[in-house]
């Protein structure tokens, strides 16, 4: 079960290839269904992340044993990571085991392959599932933002209430708004006590002249690993 269907005398056959392809495809498009519950991406993402593994095992079938045409095929892979957006670490993470069980597949390991994309997938579920990297600390994080006038000098307009209804902040950026009329200042902070959100945005509401703000949960910049 667990040794390669190809033969290193004859060759691969039509019949073991379409063995390999049939696997290949129904196991990736199975992974790629499995992780759709907990990534969030378009639905061509996960059409390509479910024929990713055929293709690379195609690949492999065809330039085993020809270094030539192996290091021109590692070549052509190169290229395409400097034609395509930056992504997000789930879906690297995705393409990076469809491409390893594409290997497996490539090579004949069949059950390898099938393992490969079906077990990752299962562990990928119950890590989501799992509160074990959900700190308590990361969660009570919040992006303040704040909008002022340009006529305001903000170095330390806000330190005072900071301090009285913040156990932490942290200075996440400035930036121009407004046709450069307005800034809009961000924080990463963490409230003493929840429930005086609202006092603590009407108290800030007094200091920029009751323009915009808001209060999100935070999260890290997208598009980085």
């Amino acid at each position: 079960m667990f040794d390669t269907i190809y033969n290193s005398v004859s060759g691969v056959t039509a019949s073991q290839f379409f063995i390999m392809a049939a696997a290949s495809i129904l196991s990736g498009f199975v992974f790629a269904w499995l992780i759709s519950f907990k990534i969030r991406a378009k639905r061509r993402f996960f059409i390509v992340t479910a024929v990713v593994p055929f293709i690379v095992s195609a690949v492999i079938t065809f330039v085993s044993g020809n270094i030539g045409a192996g290091v021109a095929v590692g070549g052509a892979f190169s290229l395409i990571r400097f034609r395509s957006a930056p992504g997000s670490a789930d879906e690297i993470t995705s393409l990076l085991i469809a491409m390893g069980s594409g290997i497996a597949f490539g090579m004949g390991y069949i059950a390898y392959g099938v393992i490969i994309l079906i077990g990752m997938a299962g562990l990928y579920l119950i890590l989501s599932l799992l509160p074990i990297f959900e700190h308590k600390s990361m969660t009570e994080e919040r992006m303040l933002r704040i909008t002022i006038p340009e006529s305001l000098e903000y170095s330390g307009a806000f330190d005072d209430t900071f301090r009285h209804y913040l156990r932490s902040y942290e200075n996440a950026g400035v930036k121009t708004t407004g046709m450069g009329s307005m800034f809009r200042l961000s924080f990463k902070i963490v409230m003493k006590d929840p429930a005086e959100e609202k006092t603590f945005i009407d108290e800030l509401r007094t200091k920029n002249g009751n323009l915009e703000i808001s209060v999100l949960p935070y999260t890290e910049p997208q598009n980085q690993l």
